[in-house]
């Protein structure tokens, strides 16, 4: 095993990354600003809170559990004049496509920390999953990006390529599969959504949330920054309850903790065992 700065824990397999809000995208704000332009363009304008919920799903999955939503459901009505169907959900999805790939684009910069650790774990001989509820065709306007930056994950699993999204195991599974990491309680999830802490305790992963760049904020690291420290240390404590009420084993602010945490949890033992 070559030699890492960081002190992983021997039992270490895998861990397997979301993307936007965790290892890019601080504040996850891509997907946002493609679904609030795309609906909005159809009509039917939603808020950026309502495109945050159900963050981390497949994009389909995503729009329809919007237009499912009452509001937009009766505001979509009242503007098509018809409610909305499985066929509405399609064609938003394949118009958003475009603003998905420019706002992902514009939005690939890494979390501060994300190359750093990732590369250290690739260093002691620790595969780097990845899985996201981009398609492939949105992501290929961030992989390079992402990789000028440093950051090369070992796999990368999308959005379609597996028979069911999250909140199912599928997609951590496949990554393990295909990195050749076992078993999967030797391995770790990263995620800083409800839906993605589900898939990797399905998985039967120790999970891991990350609060402060995630989905669960939504701000920017100006953003966040800005705000008085006690509002800060508000949000970051609502989206850390939220995470661990989803079923993360731990949380941290950012990636860049991750090091130290991993530290903290019983790696090779299955992830029923008690957390110190």
């Amino acid at each position: 095993m070559m030699e890492s700065r960081f002190p992983f824990p021997d039992a270490l397999r895998a861990v397997i990354f979301d993307w936007a809000g965790t290892m890019i995208d601080f504040g996850s704000r891509a997907p946002v600003i493609a679904l609030c332009q795309t609906f909005a363009e159809h009509g039917v304008p939603i808020t950026e809170a309502e495109a945050h919920e159900d963050m981390g799903r497949a994009k389909w999955d995503h729009i329809a559990r919007l237009l499912a939503k009452p509001r937009i459901a009766q505001a979509w009505s009242e503007t098509k004049r018809s409610e909305a169907t499985p066929q509405d959900a399609r064609m938003l999805f394949e118009a958003i496509g475009p603003a998905m790939i420019e706002a992902a684009r514009e939005c690939a910069i890494l979390v501060p920390g994300a190359a750093e650790v990732a590369c250290g774990l690739q260093r002691a001989g620790v595969k780097v999953g990845s899985c996201t509820g981009y398609t492939r065709a949105m992501m290929e306007a961030i992989l390079p990006y992402a990789a000028e930056q440093g950051y090369r994950p070992d796999h990368v699993v999308c959005a379609g390529e597996t028979p069911e999204g999250r909140p199912s195991p599928l997609m951590a599974w496949k990554n393990l599969v295909e990195l050749g990491a076992w078993p999967a309680y030797a391995c770790v999830k990263v995620d800083d959504t409800e839906v993605g802490i589900a898939e990797g305790r399905a998985a039967g992963m120790w999970t891991v949330g990350v609060a402060a760049s995630g989905n669960e904020i939504g701000l920017t690291a100006q953003a966040l920054a800005m705000l008085p420290p006690d509002e800060r240390q508000r949000l970051i404590a609502r989206a850390t309850d939220r995470l661990m009420t989803a079923g993360a084993h731990l949380v941290i602010a950012t990636v860049a903790d991750l090091p130290e945490a991993l530290g903290h949890l019983p790696i090779g033992s299955p992830p029923d065992v008690r957390v110190p």
